[in-house]
């Protein structure tokens, strides 16, 4: 890798869009851009109006652009949701070199062939993410390039998701004039920032608690397992505090990103603030007590479905990683506490360890980056920006035509 390359993050969330520039310095990340702005077109986590998304992007991008002076091109783009779905499969190719030595395009051909599975014609694959490779009946293989073989096999999971939602994130970065370079499956994103190697290999939870949704994934045995989408998140504490104070939606919220606290036994009745009460021109006074006994129920209902959630997809026994926690609801003071209590195993909040992004809101943001730079360094592919004028960010190509990047283009193409 050289030095000064961008890659750029879109994490398309129910209250925010967020867009991270992520600047590659000898194969390290220095997070240098950031731009957000709120979201009104994502129902938990899905598109519902186009018009009111592409705006949001747009506006991000303009944040993120002016902080740097850059002109942003292409971005990365995070995916989730119900739809969502994790299917086992198997690829089997012969090395096709003379000198049986597996090289990149060996790797591409066996991944090709584990995408040959019959898949609804409503459903495309989003990516194919490998477990181990085999090379000649020798499993565990993590790279198998610079082996020599002459079978080659991959064993992987396949990720695919509803065309149609697909094609509405592609559409609405379209109409920003920005081009996908990927679309990747949020757990897996989140995981390079959140979870540690031995965390995975231990088994552990990924809850990520948004305003709109919280997306659980769970991990074993280094893989992601499973993952799902619960409707609840920040959003409906924010709702229950408007109706408990009779005050307005965009009051609820500022008092609880100032004021809050998921937990009555650590609020103090020493915090108080004001509100304007719907109907009535008088401030009433609260105190951060008054909160917590509005939040603690809501937040208490998000661990118990969390736990539920995990139950359902089949983990009946206790994860011994626990659970980690992350996404913007989180930082609430009080959160990792009660996570404890209600879930009652270990627990940890999970925060980007990146200068101007140690909040746990922006790890999916600092993941998408992160998993990009590893898909690249795994497939030799370099981003290349251009300096002229404004700078501008291009993603070259392989010289084989096979890399990720050509792949992904010809797909969307499908769409346009």
């Amino acid at each position: 890798m050289v030095s000064n390359e961008l890659i750029v993050s879109l994490d398309i969330g129910t209250s925010k869009v967020r867009v991270m520039i992520g600047e590659i310095n000898n194969g390290s990340i220095n997070i240098i851009g950031v731009g957000q702005s709120h979201s009104e077109g994502i129902k938990k986590g899905v598109i519902v109006d186009i018009d009111q998304t592409v705006h949001a992007i747009r506006e991000a991008v303009d944040h993120a652009e002016r902080m740097v002076g850059v002109s942003i091109e292409e971005v990365y783009v995070g995916i989730t949701g119900n739809h969502i779905e994790l299917h086992e499969t198997q690829g089997v190719v012969a090395v096709s070199s003379e000198d049986r030595e597996i090289r990149e395009e060996d790797i591409q051909r066996v991944i090709q062939a584990a995408k040959v599975v019959a898949i609804p014609p409503d459903r495309e694959i989003i990516e194919v993410v490998p477990k181990e490779y085999i090379v000649d009946g020798q499993g565990s293989i993590k790279d198998p390039r610079g082996m020599i073989g002459v079978r080659l096999e991959m064993e992987g999971t396949i990720v695919t998701g509803l065309k149609t939602v697909v094609h509405n994130i592609v559409r609405c970065a379209q109409r920003t004039n920005l081009r996908v370079a990927g679309i990747f499956l949020q757990p897996l994103a989140a995981s390079t920032v959140a979870l540690s190697k031995d965390d995975k290999n231990m088994g552990v939870v990924l809850v990520d608690i948004g305003a709109g949704s919280t997306t659980i994934g769970v991990f074993e045995q280094g893989n992601l397992a499973a993952t799902t989408v619960i409707g609840i998140g920040g959003d409906h504490i924010t709702s229950d505090i408007s109706l408990g104070l009779r005050t307005h939606t965009d009051v609820a919220d500022r008092v609880k990103m100032k004021n809050g606290c998921a937990l009555i036994d650590e609020a103090s009745e020493d915090v108080k603030f004001k509100v304007n009460r719907i109907g009535s021109d008088v401030e009433k006074q609260f105190t951060q007590v008054d909160l917590a006994n509005i939040i603690e129920p809501r937040a208490a209902e998000i661990f118990q479905l969390v736990e539920n959630a995990v139950y359902k997809l089949g983990f009946h026994d206790e994860i011994a990683g626990g659970y980690v926690l992350t996404g913007g609801t989180v930082a609430m003071p009080g959160m990792l506490e009660l996570a404890k209590e209600e879930l009652d195993a270990p627990v940890r909040i999970a925060i980007p360890d990146y200068i101007g992004v140690r909040d746990p809101a922006y790890t999916t943001g600092v993941g998408l980056i992160q998993y990009a730079l590893q898909l690249m360094e795994r497939r030799s592919i370099r981003v290349t920006p251009s300096f002229k004028g404004t700078s501008k960010q291009t993603v070259s190509r392989p010289k084989d035509g096979s890399g990720l990047m050509e792949k992904v283009k010809n797909w969307f193409s499908e769409f346009i």
